[in-house]
């Protein structure tokens, strides 16, 4: 697929997400396609719902309720995807958006939830994690990340009608419930997350040695390139304080790397 192609579909895309606590206004086109490692299935398993995104909210004034279970859920409707301007930034549970992983926005399913979606003009489909809230438009049902968009062969059009089917069957195994006296556990767990600032992505290795060695010594923080299918990614981190992060973050973004984004460990 060429460049004009996405461009066109992005001129119809119309993001899911509210603006306000992102920086630009407007999604943008990203840098580079799914290589062949992110264009995997989300495999489905048991999970307990997350401690964020599950209660009922309003967004723009309109009342939404977060079902209790996924079970025997289906939904015929029209499929949108979210990209570049929401990459890096908070979902809704309080994961990480990365617009190469096989994501997704719903209004209503509890989170997460996995879902098979098949795009009804091709029956192509893909299995992907609910894991945000959204597309907040009345005539679409679902907001899917760019690779799941990408292997859908729908963003040339930008949309396409879509059947999800809510994947709830792992050999038997329900989801577990939310723990609801968990507190501690929750913050345990939150002070062992370790985040890295993925700065940029480049075919050239000794391009990315030097911006390596150069970061580094500016910002005295730990700077890996490590390869991937010819492509290496420069890498910050990891970084525990979660203030030293976000500055850096900021800092990169303001600066020479305003794709740089934030990924766990």
């Amino acid at each position: 697929m060429t460049k004009i192609t996405i461009i066109l579909a992005l001129l119809t895309l119309i993001s899911a997400c509210t603006t306000g606590r992102y920086k630009h206004a407007n999604d943008s086109i990203p840098t580079r396609l799914p290589d062949k490692s992110e264009l995997n299935d989300a495999i489905p398993r048991a999970e307990p719902y997350s401690r964020g995104g599950n209660k009922n909210y309003q967004v723009r004034g309109i009342d939404y309720k977060v079902l209790n279970s996924a079970q025997g859920f289906e939904q015929i409707g029209i499929a949108s995807w979210y990209g570049n301007k929401f990459h890096g930034h908070l979902t809704s549970n309080g994961e990480i958006y990365d617009m190469y992983a096989m994501t997704a926005a719903h209004k209503n399913l509890p989170l997460p939830t996995y879902l098979k979606v098949t795009n009804l003009a091709n029956n192509k489909s893909v299995i992907v994690r609910a894991n945000d809230r959204g597309p907040f438009h009345e005539n679409r049902i679902i907001d899917l990340s760019f690779s799941a968009a990408y292997k859908l062969d729908m963003l040339q059009a930008g949309t396409a009608k879509v059947k999800i089917t809510a994947i709830t069957d792992f050999n038997d195994q329900p989801p577990l419930p939310l723990e609801q006296n968990s507190v501690t556990k929750s913050l345990q767990a939150l002070n062992q997350d370790k985040y890295y600032i993925q700065v940029f992505a480049t075919s050239k290795q000794e391009f990315a040695k030097e911006t390596a060695k150069k970061l580094e010594k500016k910002y005295a923080q730990t700077v890996n390139y490590p390869e991937k299918n010819g492509v290496y990614r420069i890498q910050i981190g990891p970084i525990l304080n979660t203030k030293t992060l976000n500055e850096l973050l900021e800092e990169l973004k303001q600066g020479n790397y305003p794709n740089a984004y934030l990924r766990s460990l």
